[in-house]
């Protein structure tokens, strides 16, 4: 009976939780125009989220795309295709690896800072003093913040490409002695637009739900130090998860 009833527990917690997005969610997106309004706050944001991202985003694509080189190398040279590493390390990345682990280092770096930042507000009652002053917090905190990550995570998508590109060339060129020209002929050969474009949608759709779970984790931690904890804490768990499956959803309806 107690299984039973933790079950039944955890269940309707969920669908509270998940109303509570939804209704959060729709209000977030019948305000979003109101955001460009307000356009040095939304370069803040972008700033915060996006280039204060750079640094992480940018060690792991080069070691990334350097692992990528080793590891495509030893398998391709087992088939005699060493001259298509960059073909195959390119597609791989552009619609596969480079938005997914984008979005988690994402979730990691910016969602986490942007959930404690909400509920460290909320737990400080300046929110709520916001509404005291006919200030809608949705607008003047939540909103912005939410539109900086989705813009940032397209252009995290595609620095970190680029930079893996450059580790799988460095490695591949540079280690293994692959013609160079041959190298970048092959990719350009075999690389459409459509697969940058494929990247590139991925990264926004991860942005969004990144960045719309980093918010509303934080605008609706509890107002203590343990809460805004536990914000922080779903906001990665959350986001992961969510990565992976509209990872396999976007896939699909793109396929």
């Amino acid at each position: 009976m107690s299984t039973v009833s933790e079950l039944k527990d955890a269940t309707a917690d969920f669908l509270e939780r998940a109303g509570a997005l939804t209704r959060f969610s729709s209000r977030l997106l019948w305000i979003t125009p109101a955001g460009f309004l307000r356009p040095r706050l939304l370069a803040q944001q972008v700033y915060n989220a996006g280039a204060l991202s750079l640094a992480i985003i940018m060690i792991s694509g080069l070691f990334v795309g350097m692992v990528m080189g080793l590891q495509g190398h030893d398998l391709l040279a087992r088939i005699g295709s060493e001259e298509s590493l960059g073909t195959g390390a390119a597609l791989t990345l552009l619609k596969e690896l480079g938005p997914v682990v984008t979005a988690l280092l994402f979730a990691g770096r910016a969602g986490t800072a942007l959930a404690s930042e909400i509920g460290l507000m909320r737990a400080t009652d300046q929110l709520t003093a916001m509404e005291i002053m006919a200030v809608d917090p949705m607008k003047r905190v939540v909103l912005p913040r939410f539109l900086g990550g989705v813009i940032s995570m397209p252009l995290l998508t595609g620095i970190f490409v680029m930079v893996s590109i450059f580790g799988v060339q460095l490695i591949g060129v540079q280690y293994f002695g692959i013609d160079r020209g041959q190298f970048w002929s092959e990719m350009r050969s075999y690389v459409e637009l459509s697969d940058v474009s494929e990247g590139l949608i991925k990264g926004l759709v991860f942005g969004v739900a990144c960045s719309l779970i980093a918010v509303f984790e934080g605008y609706n931690a509890e107002p203590t130090a343990e809460g805004v904890g536990r914000a922080t804490t779903r906001t990665v768990v959350v986001s992961a998860v969510a990565t992976l499956v509209l990872d396999y959803i976007v896939t699909a309806l793109l396929l």
